[in-house]
């Protein structure tokens, strides 16, 4: 028996079902273009002694595992990998986004960042309605200056670091830097990207930086250079924040916005008063272990936390990953996470968001009740957990899309970080600005500002941070050490990525590689979701007869996984479906 073996075998069963998972791999179909990575035939996790971190790129990960031999915090990897991600894999993170960040040290315990954008001073509730009062197409609000928030991730990442950063702030940047002057081979999947995008060419410097002088994508290996962003990031490593929310990039922000064809509202007001929170984290139980996510405004911790509570009454350790009776008694729970999920998540700083109540495990015993464990009950309505009443907000639903990255990085310390930032949609507003791309966040609030004369609790409104499925998370033993660090990336996806890793790991007890291999499926309170073409189309028919009604559609994830080992140092598992790599020492 292999070493891994022996670290998460759990007896004949556990056997089972890496063998159910390896043969269904093996009959899956290649993934389509845009998931191949060149690790598609990785099966079996990485091992480091020391230190770790898990990113969607090889560039990046290389950078932060080089910041933890330098003898850098978890936080440090993370801020230094992410510079790298931003120059490498523009479309789905960097300086114009944000993201929410989770640690934990010895010290302070677990600590939660939240860097989401946030709404100019002069948004309004109608702000994505056209004159006839409808929303407008989703293609048409994106790739404008209305849907760009101020950016929060080089704030949120500077607070960090000031509380659990071990390296200078301005030594973080010089990865990135180096990578910028020097160029860097464009990927496969940069370019498969590029090759499927309409939007980014109408702005000028996004068509110099991306596209041949015929409009053709850079083709792959193509050196890319980004003098540009290695000179804003000089900028935020001398002044920190400062560099970036005031002075000629500030300038240059509000300006590309107020400008673009279709003008957003931002200002140097709107930039130099942004503020990162740090908010308490949400934790809960499940079995032996607390499971600790994000808070609002994000809805990932909450619904994370919803779908295992949902789940406990049920024994799924006797239940293989890939069966019919996994995917519906998971898809259940989800459908119920998801109706609470649209109506009661949004900015608590505005918002009165039941957090508690909707994690407590007595509402989620009493909620579980309505999974049949054989028929599907079809789109659930929300509850009403204690002191809250149903009718007090509208239904959200509002779009999120999955261009998004995830970090995760443990070091020599046994310190751990789980974050997770994004511009939202593929390159996001299609708005660059000295080297790197605004995000459209504000589209995550919901277009329609109420329903059917209720007010939707995640509508816009000045200042306000939209709400976001982003789950980082950080799983602790009952002794309160952390020993798995998980997220992923995927538009309101995530929060099934995130909560079927989390069963994987801890009911499956399988392997981190194993667990981010597996085919997804799961349902947003709409139809039950397969992974197209990895296997899943024999559950199809079997989910129809429980009345469940089916979709196969692509599923890119990007989740990445690093578990503390019993006898020492950690193991790592990056998705196949997209370029991550796992690095150490």
């Amino acid at each position: 028996m292999s070493v891994l073996s022996k670290v998460f075998a759990h007896g004949r069963l556990a056997s089972l079902m890496l063998a159910l998972w390896a043969t269904s791999v093996a009959h899956a179909e290649a993934p389509p273009p845009e998931a191949a990575s060149g690790l598609a035939s990785v099966t079996q996790p990485v091992a480091f002694d020391h230190a770790m971190i898990v990113t969607a790129n090889p560039l990046a990960s290389d950078a932060g595992a080089a910041i933890l031999r330098q003898g850098g915090s978890a936080v440090d990897a993370l801020i230094a990998a992410q510079w790298v991600l931003g120059l490498v894999e523009p479309q789905s993170s960097g300086l114009g986004g944000g993201g929410f960040l989770l640690s934990h040290t010895a010290r302070d315990g677990v600590q939660s960042w939240d860097g989401r954008e946030t709404a100019p001073a002069q948004a309004r509730p109608d702000r994505f309605l056209d004159d006839a009062g409808q929303p407008l197409p989703f293609a048409e609000a994106v790739a404008s200056g209305k849907a760009v928030g101020a950016p929060g991730l080089v704030a949120m990442l500077y607070a960090a670091h000031r509380q659990q950063g071990r390296l200078p702030w301005a030594a973080l940047a010089q990865p990135a830097i180096r990578l910028a002057e020097r160029g860097f081979a464009v990927s496969p999947r940069l370019h498969v990207l590029l090759s499927k995008e309409t939007r980014l060419q109408a702005d000028p410097q996004a068509r110099r930086y991306f596209f041949t002088a015929d409009g053709q994508p850079q083709p792959v290996g193509s050196v890319l250079r980004n003098p540009a962003y290695a000179n804003t990031l000089r900028r935020i490593a001398r002044q920190g924040p400062a560099g970036f929310y005031r002075g000629p990039v500030a300038a240059d922000m509000v300006r590309a916005v107020q400008h673009h064809p279709t003008p957003g509202d931002l200002t140097l007001a709107d930039l130099a008063g942004y503020q990162p929170r740090q908010r308490a984290p949400l934790c809960g139980p499940y079995r032996r272990w607390q499971i600790c996510g994000m808070g609002a405004p994000s809805s990932g911790g909450v619904a994370v936390l919803q779908i295992l509570g949902l789940l406990a009454r049920f024994d799924l350790s006797q239940t293989p990953p890939l069966s019919a009776d996994a995917a519906h008694l998971y898809s259940e729970a989800g459908r119920l996470a998801f109706a609470d999920r649209e109506r009661y998540l949004a900015d608590p700083d505005q918002v009165a968001v039941p957090q508690a109540a909707l994690v407590s495990p007595a509402y989620l015993a009493a909620r579980s009740q309505l999974i049949d464990p054989i028929s599907s009950h079809g789109p659930a309505r929300a509850g009403e957990p204690d002191g809250v009443q149903l009718s007090a907000w509208g239904r959200d639903q509002s779009p999120e899309l999955p261009s998004t990255t995830h970090l995760v990085a443990f070091d020599r310390h046994g310190n751990a970080a789980s974050m997770t930032s994004s511009v939202e949609d593929a390159f996001g507003s299609r708005i660059m600005v000295r080297g790197f791309l605004l995000n459209n966040q504000l589209t995550d609030f919901s277009f329609r500002p109420d329903d059917q004369g209720v007010p939707v609790a995640n509508r816009v409104a000045p200042g306000k941070r939209p709400r976001s499925a982003m789950s980082p998370t950080l799983v602790l033993d009952d002794q309160g050490k952390v020993q798995m660090a998980v997220g992923s990336p995927g538009g309101s996806l995530i929060i099934h990525y995130v909560a079927r890793s989390l069963l994987a790991l801890t009911e499956w007890q399988l392997d981190p590689q194993a667990v981010v291999n597996l085919p997804h499926y799961g349902s947003r309170n709409g139809p039950t979701e397969l992974e197209a073409d990895r296997g899943l189309e024999a559950l199809a028919d079997t989910l129809r007869q429980r009345g469940h009604v089916v979709k196969l559609l692509p599923m890119t994830s990007g989740t990445s996984i690093a578990v503390r080992r019993p006898e020492g140092g950690y193991l790592g598992g990056a998705d196949p479906r997209r370029e991550g790599k796992v690095a150490g020492y």
